[in-house]
């Protein structure tokens, strides 16, 4: 029993670390997901150098993260620092995805499969902004609505493929219907757009007959 005191001592100097190392990561993680709230926010509108700014601090931020918990495997596994680089990768699958760039790979990002894949189906529930977004301006069925439909069908087509246990995926069967609720929603209001779009040009063609009609027999 001699040694208890110097046991005890050992063990509250590394709950101290733990602790102030559990501190730093949800400071840091509150603000690396207000990063990538502004990079998306850039990104709807299209403000690209922008986004590109606030994604190094995206980048810059997911990495000092990673440090403050690099020698806590429980502190780098929890909720609060995982979601925050769910974010991150996120904000970078969607800005690949809206400029049609190549994807950024899991190790480019420096995540887990796992954090990668939500971070994946996060970005296809994005996308439904964007699509709603372009039939507010007017633009209705267009060229990048459907590819961003497509885009949301692709990455719903993987990630419904990936069936293992919750243990080593953390939620992706959840996050994966989600995205089908998301992908079939969109893809019903966007047909509705085309049914409008065709009526609207039905209509425009209608009166220009009528009024050629008219034209060419003057009371």
């Amino acid at each position: 029993m001699n040694n208890l005191e110097r046991i005890c001592e050992s063990i509250r100097q590394d709950l101290e670390a733990r602790n102030a190392a559990r501190d730093q990561a949800i400071a840091r993680s509150r603000q690396l997901v207000r990063h990538c709230s502004e990079s998306i926010r850039a990104i709807h509108r299209r403000e690209w150098d922008r986004a590109d700014q606030k994604l190094e601090r995206v980048k810059a931020g997911a990495e000092e993260l990673k440090f403050i918990v690099r020698n806590f495997p429980d502190l780098y596994h929890t909720g609060y620092t995982q979601d925050a680089l769910k974010e991150a990768a996120e904000a970078f699958i969607t800005l690949a995805i809206v400029k049609g760039e190549p994807l950024p790979t899991a190790a480019e990002l420096g995540i887990s499969s796992s954090t990668y894949l939500k971070g994946l189906g996060e970005a296809a529930t994005e996308l439904r902004r964007f699509i709603l977004d372009i039939m507010r301006r007017g633009d209705g069925h267009s060229d990048e609505a459907e590819r961003l439909l497509l885009a949301m069908d692709d990455i719903y087509d993987q990630l419904v493929t990936f069936d293992f246990p919750d243990a080593l995926t953390h939620g992706l069967r959840r996050q994966t219907d989600v995205v089908r609720g998301v992908l079939e929603r969109t893809r019903g209001d966007l047909t509705q757009s085309l049914r409008q779009q065709k009526l609207q040009i039905a209509l425009k063609t209608l009166e220009g007959h009528l009024s050629g009609d008219c034209d060419s027999h003057p009371r």
